[in-house]
């Protein structure tokens, strides 16, 4: 006797419905949203045009094709293409990315939901010159913002109770999903297209954390992003010309993304989807690191000014113990050989090796010319990580969200330095009055790497103004980046 199976189409499931009604329906009415969404945009720009300065960047800027030019396309900034906004929002993406000093939010998964901003500011762009060239009114940059702070709230809300990298996933999946949905809005599709495109997200190919983990961390971890952003724009895109979608991609039994790529088991949630990730995102404003050696970086900086007070050196150091958190241990204890920019700035060890020796960490740190620096490696293996479960407990608290670590120094002679305990680092929002000075700095400078002073002052006076930015045509605002 055979069995057949149902070819009943089921409704979509309940994710998928979540996360459309949110980007359909939802109206952000938080002003501490709308300003922290406009620190993150300045700082994530920021970020793109410092890596603009490092070649293995700079090189995969432009379009597929050399000398493809996009009438009315979007805009990269700090550079002179104009291209189709799926290219343009990897280009973006890869930018904003590549440094590791972008925003960061830590949950059972991990991620930066400003990696989004490369589909959003793309599509936006593009949108906006196409709606002057055909005499309509553009989009704004409030526009902008609201899609962040939708974003925003769509990754990190799913990463809140679910870990993508405990199954080997990495959390672009997260990036691809969220960006596909506030993409997808942008555009002017209906209810049922932004259904069929958030699904054809899930049912796409999903990276591997292959390229952040030893042995084999290397530099694609600074371009999936952007990858996955501007795979978000062309599923979009290819929803809109009604490609049909996949109602219960996440839930059907043997096929479904749960079976296939989660253990079976379905999605768990904290809480429904508002204005709380963008509220509570961590900016990293002093160190280009992994976000979760981020205290400890700040305790190396401590304990390399109280070495030079005591007149001692990294060769009187016995062994540093860093106390930290779970995820800290999983993630970045590295030991071994270190084979590249992108494996050094995954290692805590390194992170805190070299502000020990330099009092800095900057991302010239990690190239090759300082790394080969023979004391780096010596220090590195006088290193060692113990988790405190007090610290891991903290780490998922949702009031606490601390991303705490402790450094104990023990030099040859026996003696001790004190502990040095930072729990929160300096761009949390336990830490915004003190953060936000900091993070415009970090603009200030980073504008000064690309543009001349004149063009420097006409960014800054509408970024750093929340009514004037919100106001401001997308094209208008982009234009200002523009070499």
């Amino acid at each position: 006797m055979s069995t057949h199976l149902s070819n009943v189409r089921p409704a979509p499931d309940q994710v998928l419905v979540d996360i459309v009604d949110y980007v359909l329906d939802y109206e952000i009415a938080s002003p501490l949203a709308y300003e922290t969404a406009r620190n993150c945009l300045i700082d994530t720009l920021g970020c793109g045009l410092e890596a603009l300065e490092y070649p293995a960047c700079r090189k995969l800027m432009g379009p597929i094709v050399p000398g493809t030019i996009v009438p009315n396309g979007a805009k990269v900034p700090g550079t002179q293409f104009q291209l189709d906004p799926v290219q343009a929002a990897f280009n973006i993406g890869a930018m904003i990315r590549w440094l590791d000093f972008n925003d960061t939010w830590l949950a059972a998964e991990w991620g930066h939901p400003s990696d989004n901003l490369g589909g959003i500011l793309a599509t936006a762009d593009w949108l906006s010159r196409n709606a002057v060239a055909a005499g309509k009114a553009p989009l704004t940059m409030r526009d902008v913002l609201t899609g962040m702070i939708k974003a925003h709230e769509i990754q990190g809300c799913i990463a809140l109770e679910n870990s993508f990298n405990k199954v080997g996933l990495d959390h672009v999946v997260l990036v691809k999903v969220a960006s596909t949905a506030v993409v997808a809005h942008m555009l002017g599709l209906s209810r049922e297209e932004i259904l069929n495109a958030v699904s054809l997200a899930w049912v796409d190919g999903q990276s591997l954390r292959t390229y952040r983990h030893t042995p084999n961390t290397g530099s694609r971890k600074s371009w999936a992003a952007g990858d996955a952003t501007s795979r978000a724009v062309r599923l979009a895109l290819m929803a809109r010309t009604g490609e049909m979608g996949y109602p219960s991609v996440l839930t059907a039994k043997t096929w479904g993304f749960y079976d296939v790529l989660f253990k079976g088991q379905p999605f768990e949630f904290q809480r429904p989807y508002g204005s709380y990730v963008m509220e509570n995102v961590l900016f990293k404003i002093s160190f280009p690191a992994e976000f979760h050696s981020q205290t400890a970086v700040e305790c190396a900086m401590q304990i390399h000014a109280l070495l030079r007070q005591a007149g001692r050196s990294a060769d009187d150091i016995a062994r540093i113990t860093i106390r930290t958190h779970e995820a800290c241990i999983r993630i970045i204890d590295k030991k071994g050989p270190l084979n590249n920019p992108a494996d050094r700035d995954h290692c805590i060890q390194y992170m805190v090796a070299v502000p020990v020796l330099f009092g800095r960490l900057t991302a010239g740190d990690y190239e090759d010319d300082v790394a080969r620096d023979p004391r780096i490696d010596a220090l590195r293996d006088r290193i060692v990580c113990v988790e405190d479960p007090a610290f891991t407990q903290d780490y998922h608290d949702p009031d606490k969200r601390s991303i705490a670590n402790a450094l104990t120094v023990e030099f040859k002679d026996g003696s001790t330095l004190d502990e040095v305990v930072c729990e929160y680092p300096i761009g949390h929002k336990r830490r915004r009055a003190e953060g936000i000075p900091l993070l415009e700095a970090k603009f200030r400078t980073n504008l000064a790497r690309q543009f001349p002073a004149r063009q420097q002052g006409k960014i800054l006076e509408v970024s750093l103004d929340q009514a004037r930015l919100e106001a401001m045509p997308v094209h208008e605002y982009v234009d200002l980046y523009v070499i």
